[in-house]
């Protein structure tokens, strides 16, 4: 509702700036009760910002008139697809001074990549490279064969000992990152219903979107049954529904957990039995054991295919997460040889291809005794890292409904938090006054129209924090963290849920106060 106006609780709040005099009682009279009564993301100024945020307006539907943005679409036939969390996160946190030439001024837990830099007992980190006069030329759209060729032999060692049917180089299609490699294989997918689970990997939802071709059918996960994946309900719905297409997380982003054993097995399986199982496996490697005995076991799908030319599942994955080198984008997607064909063919319209150069110098990165050291040094790494933060979320009284036992990320309940604090886009803009970045959980909602309310999100009183970062950031956002619960306790709730900045220009004479300092 618009602040210091009379109508009721229903009425949309604007995101306009503040009327004036609001250090009078009868304005902080309005804000609580604007908290108290909050049901619908019109009331919430965080909400709003999200929806006018260019791409972020429901589509198809004209219930949310303040919602959109004149502004957004000005060239003919152009339509924005909407950020994922990241990208939005990190506009908003740009907005609120965040700089990536000054970034250790802020905690970023919202990062959706791991540290860089050197681990314990970790080999040694790229540091020069080879250009041979070859590789400036265009690489293939399949990738470089010696690349393809460790690929498919990492696959063959790691997972498919003593099994007659082995990959090859024609398995194996070397792409420039892992959302490159997902549209590729969306492009060649034809009218089928596909299914996804909530929560799951943020980008889902523009892939979706943006291939009209794959039609959405979501499942809601359980959290009291820890996000498992129902592999008979699956079953059913192939049936019931005329599911063609799986497209799954594993392990799974961003609630920490994976799907592994019979579970696994039986999800592949599906592949032999007329539907397409794609399985993002970007975290195969990030697997925390209780004994240290099991130090260096991954999971993947490939253990449990049984004719890699014949079972219809496609794997993700590259050296983004487990080498830990985001920003060469060198990815590839494994599968039958019929589907790398395809590829190729998707490949050269939509990307071209990814750097040569860094094809080549990522060969010796899959030798199979070198992944085994990185995988041991990163799972130690990242487990001491997983128990630091869970101890530290212990110590605040937030404890962790499902911990993770995979991945590096933390899937936050607030639903005990006192309102506005309690839904996680509220929680995220409060953050960054305290210049920490976390990710709401309604962008693991894959919700490709946005048309849901967001307050009906399952995800909604969610965060995601990433425990990727150095364990000096992890701690920098845990304090922060601890700042904004501290304030809650001291200053009551009249101090949230407001005065957030939409942009760098904007004067800081609102933002960053509480009602009784303006």
């Amino acid at each position: 509702m618009p602040l210091g106006s009379k109508s009721g609780a229903n009425t949309p709040m604007t995101v306009s700036p503040f009327p004036s005099r609001p250090g009078t009682p009868k304005f902080r009279d309005v804000v609580l009760d604007v908290m108290r009564n909050m049901k619908h993301e019109k009331d919430s100024e965080a909400h709003q910002i999200f929806r006018q945020s260019a791409g972020h307006a429901p589509k198809g539907v004209r219930a949310f008139p303040e919602t959109v943005n004149p502004e957004e679409e000005t060239v003919p036939g152009i339509q924005h697809p909407g950020s994922t969390g990241v990208i939005y996160c990190s506009e908003r946190a740009i907005a609120n001074g965040f700089s990536y030439t000054a970034q250790h001024e802020w905690a970023n837990l919202g990062q959706g990549a791991p540290e860089v830099g050197p681990i314990p007992n970790a080999p040694e980190r790229p540091k020069t490279m080879e250009m041979p006069l070859d590789s400036l030329e265009y690489a293939p759209t399949t990738g470089v064969k010696a690349l393809r060729e460790a690929v498919a032999n990492l696959y063959n060692v790691t997972y498919r000992q003593n099994k007659a049917s082995q990959y090859t180089y024609e398995n194996v299609c070397i792409v420039p990152g892992g959302r490159a490699g997902l549209s590729r294989v969306a492009a060649v997918i034809g009218d089928v219903y596909t299914s996804y689970q909530i929560p799951d990997y943020t980008a889902y939802d523009q892939v979706l979107s943006a291939f009209k071709r794959l039609v959405p059918v979501p499942t809601a996960l359980d959290p009291s049954n820890k996000y498992r994946l129902d592999i008979q309900q699956t079953k059913k719905d192939i049936a019931t529904q005329g599911l063609a297409v799986i497209l799954a997380s594993n392990p799974r982003n961003p609630t920490g957990q994976v799907i592994k054993g019979n579970d696994l097995k039986e999800l592949v399986s599906l592949g032999r039995e007329g539907t397409t199982v794609i399985l993002d496996e970007f975290y195969s490697w990030y697997i925390y054991p209780d004994s240290d005995k099991d130090l260096g076991k991954t999971i993947s799908s490939a253990e449990y295919i049984e004719d890699v030319n014949q079972d219809a599942v496609i794997i993700v994955d590259g050296l983004t997460k487990n080498w830990r080198l985001p920003g060469w984008r060198v990815c590839w997607v494994v599968g039958p040889k019929n589907l790398v064909t395809a590829l190729s063919q998707s490949g050269s319209f939509l990307d071209g291809g990814a750097n040569h150069p860094l094809q080549l110098a990522a060969i010796p990165l899959l030798d199979p005794t070198h992944a085994r050291n990185e995988r041991i040094a990163l799972q130690k790494h990242f487990k001491m890292k997983r128990d630091h933060v869970l101890s530290r979320l212990k110590d605040l009284h937030l404890d962790v409904d499902v911990p993770p036992n995979a991945t590096f990320y933390i899937w936050l309940n607030l639903e005990r938090l006192p309102a506005p604090l309690n839904n996680g886009l509220t929680f995220f803009e409060e953050l960054l006054k305290e210049q920490t970045i976390v990710i709401p959980g309604i962008f693991f909602d894959i919700n490709p129209s946005h048309r849901r309310n967001l307050f009906n999100s399952p995800c909604h009183h969610f965060v995601r924090l990433s425990f990727g970062p150095p364990i000096e950031d992890l701690d920098k956002g845990i304090d922060a963290i601890a700042r904004v619960l501290k304030k809650a306790k001291k200053e009551g709730m009249r101090a949230f849920g407001h005065s957030y900045k939409k942009s760098i220009d904007e004067p800081v004479n609102m933002a960053h106060k509480t009602v009784d300092q303006v």
